[in-house]
């Protein structure tokens, strides 16, 4: 954007500027580090430039957000207008703890060595999810052995490997959702039933609800084997097109379909990765004609083209992605574990539950010496 003068004296940010959300987000806030040289600010965001040296910015940073996101410590004090926002005046009115300055720091540090290792884990997700798209994509044209390609109606891939419909590997067809009302079918239910909210697991390996055996018998709700696979053919969001492994026997919702392999030529865990690979088609696919529905269909889905390698190669290909995926997954039980951690201490510590002096980073796997400024 352009400047004039006058407002660039006015709106030009300086290293620790704290910029706080006016509406939307109410009070959500971020620091200005001058990582980037003639940065500004736009009208939906307050500057808060601290002033008589006795408030650490950072400090004063993680107490905000306490205060508007765990604490609802100024909960009702932002004008109620049929847009809620945040004046100015109702900022400046903000009551501030204020506690000596080296234990305001000494804070700051401690949360912010958490915060930091929250950003290693994302940053390692970030990595662990690129290579896995990489190698989907190279693995799903070349495969492992380095052999010549050929063009097929899903693109090259090596000459050994067949092309078949998903049809004739498996058989296919969707669930369907007993009535709620009607008691007598969920009620000290004891057959396994998903949603396509399940489908994000990628393997599912337990139900979060039951039906009884009538309505398994009355709905005929189809018994899906372990170790099929279950497609989410209608959804919200990023549930449509995503797929799944079930590891164990289960009923499935009308959203769902399942392909329930019948030759033992095929690794299931193969087809599900071949399957993520192909998810922005499938959503494509759900809305071609101009849908505004959003759904796929078992018809199409039965001539869905699959590539088929040798089953060693496939048992290969469905380990590495399982390595890629394991690893993924302790990144992601760690991040967890660290905004629990980081939830906590802030609770603790903007209430003075835990003072600082008293903290051993030890007990929680942190090296204390990096919180020391």
């Amino acid at each position: 954007m352009n400047f004039t003068g006058p407002e660039e004296q006015r709106l030009a940010l300086v290293p620790g500027d704290l910029l706080i959300c006016e509406g939307g987000d109410i009070g959500r806030t971020a620091i200005w580090n001058g990582d980037l040289p003639g940065c500004y600010y736009q009208n939906h965001l307050h500057r808060a430039r601290l002033k008589n040296g006795n408030a650490d910015p950072r400090f004063v940073l993680y107490w905000l957000w306490y205060a508007f996101e765990v604490g609802n410590v100024y909960f009702g004090r932002g004008n109620v207008t049929t847009i809620p926002n945040l004046s100015q005046a109702k900022l400046c009115e903000l009551p501030l703890p204020v506690p000596p300055l080296p234990e305001q720091r000494k804070i700051a540090s401690v949360l912010g060595l958490v915060q930091r290792a929250i950003e290693q884990q994302e940053r390692l997700i970030a990595l662990t999810q690129e290579l896995k798209k990489s190698l989907m994509h190279k693995l799903f044209t070349e495969g492992f052995r380095g052999e010549r390609q050929k063009q097929t109606d899903i693109g090259p891939v090596p000459e050994s490997w067949e092309v078949m419909p998903l049809g004739t590997l498996a058989k296919i067809g969707n669930g369907s959702t007993p009535k709620r009302d009607n008691k007598g079918y969920w009620e000290n239910g004891s057959i396994s039933w998903l949603t396509s909210a399940k489908i994000h697991e990628r393997f599912i390996s337990q139900a979060d609800e039951f039906v009884t055996e009538l309505a398994a018998t009355e709905r005929h709700l189809p018994r899906v084997k372990p170790g099929s696979l279950l497609i989410a053919i209608t959804g919200q969001g990023k549930t449509l097109g995503n797929s799944a492994v079930v590891l164990f026997e289960t009923c499935i919702s009308q959203h769902l379909a399942y392909a329930q392999f019948h030759t033992s030529d095929v690794v299931p865990e193969f087809v599900l990765w071949y399957f993520q690979t192909r998810y922005q088609h499938l959503r494509s696919v759900s809305q071609a004609g101009g849908s505004t529905k959003g759904a796929l269909t078992c018809g199409y889905l039965k001539t869905y083209p699959v590539p088929v390698p040798s089953r060693e190669e496939q048992r290969e290909i469905a380990d590495m992605f399982a390595g890629l995926e394991q690893r993924e997954q302790v990144h992601i039980r760690k991040r967890r574990t660290l905004n629990d951690l980081f939830r906590t201490l802030l609770h603790q510590l903007m209430t003075a539950q835990l003072r600082v002096h008293d903290l051993d980073l030890f007990e929680f796997g942190l090296d204390s010496e990096a919180a020391v400024p």
